[in-house]
C-alpha cells in the first residue's frame, strides 16, 4: 500500500507530510489517553464522539461568536465536558449500568443537547486562541505536534508513574482484590469517565481551532479510531494491562494508514474495514492461546 500510494502522491514521506501526519494524529492521542485510561478499568466509552462535538460546539459559540476577548473561558468548556463524564460515572457506579449502556446513552443525550443548542446549525468561528494554537510553528514544528509531546509526558507519568494509575491498573486487574486492598474504588471508578470525557472536549476544541469552526458531526469519525488506537498499542480491552505509549504508537499508526488510504483514492468505507479489521487481528494476537497454538506449530516444525 505504502508503495502503490508514492506512485500516486509522490510527496508521501515528505516532511510536509510527516508534519500533517503528526498534527492529526494529536487529535487521536489526546481523545485515546482518556479511552485508554476506560479501557484500563475494563469499560468502555462510546460518549466521545458526541463530547467532541459538544466541545466544538460551545468553544465556537461561547468564544467565537464575536466575543473573541473572552478565551478565558476555554477552560469551562474542559469543565463542562468532564461534569458530562461525572454524570456518566454516577450511572456506571452507583446506578450499575453497564459502561457500555451508559456512555450509549449519555451520548445519545449529549447529542440531542447540541442539536437543540444549535438548532442544527452551529454557528460562530473558531476562537482566536485555538486557531493560533493549531496553526502556529515553534521553530519550524507545528505547534500541535509541541504540544502533544508534552501532552504524551503528561499522560505517560499519569498512566504509569502516578498513585491514580496504579489504582486503575488494580482496579482493571481484580476488582474485588483492589477493594479488599484498600484502593479508594470511587476514585479508581469516577476518574477515567471524567478525564475522558474532559480529553474529548478538548479534542472538540483542537478540532474547531483545526478548521475553523464545528460541525454537528465532527466528532462521529474517531470512534473507532479510539478504540483501535488502545487495542492496536497492546493495551487488553478487559482491563488491567497496557501503555499510554504504546496507545501513542497506535494513534501514529492508524493516522499514517487513514493518509495512505486517502492518497490512493481509497473510500472511506474501506478505511473503516481496515480498522475493524485491524481491531479484530490486534485482539486475536493478544490472546495467550493464540500464542500458544504458533509455539505448538513452531515446536511442531
Amino acid at each position: 500500500m505504502l508503495l502503490g500510494s508514492r506512485f500516486i502522491s509522490p510527496n508521501l514521506g515528505s516532511w510536509a507530510q510527516v508534519q500533517t501526519v503528526m498534527v492529526l494524529a494529536s487529535f487521536l492521542v489526546v481523545l485515546s489517553f482518556g479511552q485508554g485510561l476506560v479501557i484500563l478499568t475494563g469499560g468502555l466509552d462510546l460518549s466521545l464522539p458526541a463530547l467532541i462535538t459538544l466541545g466544538g460546539v460551545l468553544a465556537t459559540s461561547l468564544v467565537g461568536a464575536g466575543n473573541p476577548g473572552a478565551w478565558y473561558l476555554l477552560p469551562l468548556v474542559v469543565v463542562i465536558c468532564a461534569g458530562v463524564g461525572l454524570a456518566t460515572a454516577i450511572g456506571v457506579v452507583w446506578l450499575k449500568v453497564p459502561p457500555f449502556i451508559m456512555t450509549m446513552a449519555t451520548s445519545i443525550i449529549v447529542a440531542s443537547v447540541a442539536l437543540g443548542m444549535t438548532k442544527g446549525t452551529p454557528r460562530g468561528a473558531s476562537p482566536e486562541a485555538l486557531t493560533w494554537l493549531m496553526k502556529s510553528h515553534l521553530a519550524g514544528v507545528p505547534l500541535p505536534v509541541v504540544f502533544v509531546i508534552l501532552f504524551v509526558a503528561f499522560g505517560w507519568l499519569v498512566q504509569s508513574r502516578s498513585t491514580l494509575g496504579r489504582y486503575l491498573y488494580a482496579l482493571g486487574t481484580n476488582p474485588e482484590a483492589a477493594r479488599i486492598a484498600g484502593i479508594p474504588m470511587l476514585t479508581a471508578q469516577v476518574a477515567p469517565y471524567v478525564i475522558s470525557a474532559a480529553c474529548a472536549g478538548f479534542t472538540g476544541m483542537m478540532l474547531a481551532g483545526y478548521s475553523n469552526g464545528a460541525t454537528l458531526r465532527m466528532g462521529d469519525n474517531y470512534m473507532l479510531p479510539s478504540i483501535a488506537a488502545v487495542v492496536i498499542g497492546g493495551s487488553s480491552i478487559l482491563g488491567g494491562s497496557g501503555s499510554f505509549l504504546g496507545t501513542v504508537g497506535g494513534a501514529i499508526l492508524l493516522t499514517t494508514l487513514g493518509t495512505i488510504i486517502s492518497a490512493i483514492g481509497l473510500q472511506f468505507g474501506l478505511r473503516t474495514i481496515i480498522e475493524g479489521t485491524i481491531i479484530l487481528v490486534a485482539l486475536l494476537l493478544l490472546r495467550d492461546e493464540v500464542f500458544e497454538k504458533i509455539r505448538a506449530l513452531v515446536r511442531k516444525g
